[in-house]
């Protein structure tokens, strides 16, 4: 889960949980500029101008494989192997990008025997926590997650395929820092945090702060993505709305919207935003909608606000406008449902 590109822990960026057509992907992103992606344990190695073509037929270059048995043991394997070392947790991400040789670590650290110790979803001292081997699917099965923080269910059911959410982890997509990846910006929202652990020790970092930029995080060498916090409130409703152009798909636009009410009024506000730029959050969006009572005219200036906080990019999925706009639509959508499910009115 290092920094970036690669990975979750240092490397889990190898199951990002949404990878459908990593040929598509790589082309929209432009990485074919040589990068230092920070990512599974650091950076993901990308490979000076690399020039892919879809009847490319590429395996990848000889790497050494080591299979954790422990956390533990999987950071000394980090320190021993050193910079060139991935964390494998999937594959769904960085596997694609190795057999196109765009990625080329020397040493991979398989992290499935860590499903066990990383893989629960429960609820411990007002709060929910999510291990970073826990699988997708077991957060679209989890009945606590759908009555206590349901904009993880509605964001599962969205992302790729069963495929990918059989074995995608929520460790593997969230140190894979995808701008177009679900899961960054719901617990964001939600007011999350991450647990990052060394050999030295532990520390939490904000989901909001989890982000340095496209496919890096502040996962260090030899460091790990463990597990997942997010405070549990009362008077609490969240939402998730997304538009893809076909099932399975990465996101056109997403938003997810939080809401924390007390007597009536809005107590506290998370936006995050999915694949439009900008930050992972809208904080004058929710700094807008905290103070006043649920209605249309305070949703609509909180959508207008993270319509203009984002910053997205013209691509074959819509242009800069199309892409404000829907951020501006999801936004009211997402409010809308999260204020019903916060004052116990949805259906």
């Amino acid at each position: 889960m290092h920094g970036g590109l690669a990975g979750m822990m240092h490397g889990l960026a190898s199951q990002d949980g949404v990878a459908s057509d990593p040929l598509n992907r790589l082309d929209e992103r432009g990485m074919d500029r040589k990068s230092e992606r920070s990512g599974e344990r650091g950076a993901t190695r990308v490979r000076s101008r690399v020039t892919i073509r879809k009847d490319d037929v590429q395996v990848p270059a000889p790497f050494a494989y080591e299979r954790a048995t422990s956390v533990d043991h999987a950071l000394e394997l980090l320190e021993r192997l050193g910079p060139e070392a991935r964390l494998l947790a999937g594959g769904h991400s960085l596997l694609p990008m190795m057999k196109l040789r765009v990625a080329a670590p020397e040493h991979l650290i398989d992290l499935d025997p860590l499903a066990v110790q990383l893989g629960y979803i429960r609820e411990q001292a007002g709060e929910v926590r999510i291990g970073a081997m826990t699988r997708h699917r077991e957060i679209l099965a989890s009945d606590l997650l759908a009555r206590r923080l349901t904009m993880f269910t509605d964001a599962e059911r969205l992302i790729a395929d069963p495929l990918v959410r059989n074995r995608g982890t929520i460790g593997g997509a969230l140190c894979q820092a995808d701008p177009a990846e679900d899961l960054s910006s719901v617990i964001a929202a939600l007011q999350g945090r991450a647990v990052i652990r060394s050999r030295s020790g532990e520390r939490e970092v904000a989901m909001r702060e989890f982000h340095v930029g496209p496919y890096e995080t502040v996962v260090g060498e030899a460091e790990m993505l463990i597990e997942v916090r997010v405070p549990l409130r009362e008077g609490a409703g969240s939402a998730y709305e997304k538009v893809k152009r076909r099932a399975g798909d990465w996101a056109v636009a997403a938003v997810g919207a939080a809401l924390w009410l007390s007597g009536g009024t809005i107590e506290g506000a998370g936006i995050g935003t999915t694949a439009v730029g900008g930050g992972v959050t809208s904080e004058r969006a929710e700094a807008a909608l905290v103070g006043e009572r649920p209605a249309e005219e305070v949703f609509d200036r909180a959508a207008e606000i993270a319509a203009e906080d984002c910053d997205p990019v013209a691509d074959q999925r819509g242009s800069v406008d199309y892409k404000r706009h829907l951020t501006a639509e999801l936004t009211r959508r997402a409010l809308r449902r999260a204020a019903a499910r916060a004052l116990g009115a949805e259906a």
